[in-house]
C-alpha cells in the first residue's frame, strides 16, 4: 500500500506549520528535544503534495519483525460509523470548518496549557513539538478513540513513532493544527559551505546587546514551508501591530522585512537560498502581535535553511538608526488640482508591502543634473469623499500625494516632467504622529496652511471615520488666494455630509468679491476658532504649514493655554 512520507527532510526547518504545509521533521526541523506522543494517522492517509513527496514501500513494508509492523500487529482496528471513512475525513478537512475552535489562529502551547485538553471532546495532543486537536477526529481514527485518549493532554511523540512513524500525520491534521510547543529551537550554527543558517529564532544575545534597558521587548522570528510557499512569521511581543507597521521589499532574491514597533524598528534581512514569485501576502494578527509574510516559491522543492543574512539582519533597533530604504514606484497618474498644484498616483512594484501610517511622510528622491535630490511628502487619500476603509489584510497598491509645482525650484519641476510610466523612489515612512493620540477626542481641531494640508487629510479622514468620541472636527484653512484653495469642493461637500465637520477659509490676499475671513494666523482668529462643543472637552490640535506659520501657531496656542500634549505640529 502507498503511504505518504512522514515528512521531508529539512522543510520547514525550525519553522510554525499551517494548515497545506508540511512540518520539518528531520534535518534539524524539531523544536527542542522529543518527548512522548501519540498515534494519530493510519496508513494510506491523505492527499499527495507531489511526486518527490511520496514514499512508495516494497511489499514488505514495515519489514518483518521490524518495530512498526510488531505495533501494528499488536493492535485491533475499530469498526468506524457510517460516514466515517477516510474519503469523508478528508471532505470534513476541506469544508472550511474550523477544527481547532481557534478561529485559523495558531499558538504558542505550553506544557500546562496542554495538560487542560486531555477530554474526548476536548483532546489536544502534541506531535514532534506541534499540537493538534484531535478531537474532530476521535470517530474517524481506524485505531480507535481509546488509543487517541492514550495521549490526550501528553506529548506522544515517542508513542506515535512506535505505531506509525511513516505516516504524514502533518497532512493528515494540517487543519487540526493548534499551533507549537513553547519550547525554544536549538539553532545550528552553520550550514553547509559554512554559512549562517536562518531557520527560525536566534540567541536572544544577537539582538539585546544592541537593544537599550528601557524600550520594548526584542522581537523573534521562525519560518516553516509548504511544497509551494515559504511563511515568515515575526513575533513582536506587542499587541495591536497593524499592517501600517510593516514594510516588506523583495528585490533580487533578497528579502528586506521591517516590523516597526513603537520607536524601534526589527529587520530582517536575508538573501533567500531559492528563487520565489514578486508576488506575497502579509497578515498581522493584531491581539497577540504576530506578522506573517507568505512568500511563493518559484519551484516546488525543500528549502533546507531560509537564506543568508544580510546587513542590519534580525537587528532591533531605534528607528532612527535604520537609515532610508528606497524602492522605485511608478507614476501612473497626474492631475491639477489647482493651478499649481497637482496630484500624482504613484504604483507600488507589486514586490513590495508598504502602507503609510495616518500622519506619516515619505521621501522622494529623484536623479536632477546628475545629483540625487530628496524631499518629505505626506501622501494623502486619492479624494476626500470616497470610502477610505481599506479591506483589514488587502494592502495598498497605490499612493497620492499633493504637489505644489514651484517654477524657480529645483526639484518640483523635474517632478512635474515626469510622463507617465516613469520611475521615482519612495522611502519608508517617518515621522512621529500616533494616532492613539487620537483615541477618547471629543474635540479636534486642524490649522493648515497651504499645502500643509497634506497631513490633515489622512487624520481629517481618520478621525471621522474610527474616533467614536469624536463631537466635532473643524479645520482653518490658511490660503494666500481663492485659486490656492486645495480640494475647496470636496471640502464644502464633506461638511455637508457630515455634521461634525467645518470648515473656515482664511486668505491672505483675497480679491474684493471675497466674504470670508482674511489675514494671517493670530490670536484672535484663532480664540473665536478654538470653541469647544462642551466645557471640559478632550480636545486635540494639529498644525502644519510653513515653518514661521507653525512655530507662530504653536505659541498662540501655548497662549490660549493649550498644552504640548494637546498640540502636535507637523514638521519634516
Amino acid at each position: 500500500m502507498t503511504r505518504l512520507t512522514a515528512g521531508d527532510p529539512g522543510s520547514g526547518s525550525g519553522a510554525w506549520p499551517r494548515p497545506g504545509q508540511g512540518a520539518g521533521t528531520d534535518g534539524g526541523g524539531r523544536w527542542g528535544p522529543t518527548r512522548r506522543s501519540c498515534p494519530v494517522a493510519e496508513p494510506g492517509c491523505g492527499p499527495s503534495r507531489g511526486p518527490r513527496m511520496l514514499n512508495v514501500p516494497s511489499q514488505a513494508f514495515p519489514a518483518p519483525g521490524s518495530q512498526q509492523r510488531v505495533a501494528s500487529q499488536g493492535r485491533s482496528k475499530v469498526p468506524l460509523k457510517q460516514g466515517r471513512s477516510l474519503m469523508d475525513w478528508i471532505r470534513l478537512t476541506k469544508s472550511g470548518k474550523d477544527l481547532t475552535g481557534l478561529k485559523g489562529q495558531l499558538i504558542e502551547v505550553t506544557e500546562e496549557e496542554l495538560k487542560k485538553h486531555n477530554k474526548k471532546d476536548d483532546c489536544w495532543i502534541c506531535i514532534r513539538g506541534f499540537v493538534y486537536n484531535v478531537s474532530p477526529y476521535m470517530e474517524y481514527h481506524p485505531g480507535g478513540e481509546d488509543e487517541l485518549m492514550r495521549a490526550a493532554g501528553t506529548d506522544g511523540t515517542d508513542l506515535f513513532n512506535e505505531v506509525h512513524r511513516w505516516v504524514n500525520y502533518e497532512s493528515m491534521l494540517k487543519e487540526c493544527l493548534v499551533g507549537r510547543m513553547a519550547v525554544k529551537p536549538a539553532v545550528p550554527k552553520d550550514c553547509q559551505e559554512g554559512k549562517r543558517v536562518l531557520n527560525g529564532m536566534l540567541p536572544k544575545s544577537q539582538v539585546t546587546d544592541i537593544l537599550p534597558r528601557e524600550g520594548p521587548s526584542s522581537p523573534s522570528y521562525d519560518w516553516f514551508q509548504t511544497e509551494s510557499a515559504v511563511t515568515i512569521v515575526i513575533y513582536t511581543k506587542q499587541k495591536n501591530i497593524n499592517l501600517d507597521s510593516v514594510i516588506v521589499d523583495l528585490q533580487d532574491d533578497s528579502l528586506r522585512a521591517e516590523a516597526v514597533i513603537k520607536d524601534h524598528s526589527y529587520l530582517i534581512h536575508i538573501g533567500l537560498s531559492h528563487e520565489v514569485q514578486e508576488n506575497f501576502s502579509v497578515r498581522v494578527i493584531e491581539n497577540v502581535g504576530k506578522i506573517e509574510i507568505v512568500l511563493q516559491k518559484k519551484e516546488n522543492v525543500s528549502w533546507k535553511y531560509l537564506g543568508d543574512p544580510l546587513e542590519k539582519h534580525n537587528s532591533f533597533i531605534p528607528k532612527k538608526d535604520t537609515g532610508l530604504h528606497y524602492r522605485q514606484c511608478q507614476l501612473i497618474a497626474k492631475e491639477d488640482v489647482t493651478h499649481d498644484t497637482r496630484l500624482f498616483c504613484l504604483k507600488l512594484p507589486p514586490s513590495t508591502h508598504l502602507q503609510v501610517p495616518v500622519g506619516q511622510h515619505v521621501y522622494l528622491k529623484l536623479s536632477v543634473t546628475g545629483a540625487e535630490i530628496v524631499k518629505p511628502y505626506t501622501p494623502v487619500s486619492d479624494s476626500l469623499l470616497s470610502d477610505f476603509k481599506e479591506p483589514a489584510l488587502s494592502p495598498n497598491k497605490y499612493i497620492y500625494f499633493l504637489i505644489k509645482i514651484y517654477p524657480a525650484g529645483l526639484f518640483t519641476p523635474e517632478l512635474d516632467r515626469l510622463q507617465i510610466g516613469d520611475l521615482i523612489s519612495v522611502s519608508g515612512p517617518e515621522g512621529n504622529f500616533k494616532v492613539s493620540k487620537l483615541q477618547e477626542v471629543e474635540d479636534l481641531f486642524l490649522l493648515a496652511a497651504g499645502t500643509g494640508f497634506t497631513p490633515m487629510v489622512t487624520v481629517l479622514n481618520y478621525a471621522l471615520a474610527h474616533v467614536s468620541s469624536l463631537r466635532k472636527v473643524k479645520l482653518m484653512f490658511f490660503n494666500k488666494t481663492e485659486d490656492d484653495i486645495i480640494w475647496r469642493c470636496q471640502l464644502e461637500k464633506l461638511a455637508s455630509k457630515d455634521k461634525r465637520f467645518h470648515v473656515e477659509f482664511v486668505l491672505s490676499a483675497p480679491s474684493p468679491e471675497w466674504n470670508g475671513k482674511q489675514g494671517h494666523v493670530s490670536r484672535a482668529l484663532l480664540s473665536e476658532f478654538l470653541q469647544r462643543s462642551l466645557e471640559n472637552s478632550r480636545v486635540f490640535l494639529c498644525i502644519c504649514g510653513p515653518t514661521p506659520f507653525t512655530e507662530e501657531g504653536i505659541r498662540l496656542l501655548h497662549d490660549l493655554n493649550f498644552s504640548d500634549d494637546e498640540i502636535h505640529g507637523f514638521t519634516a
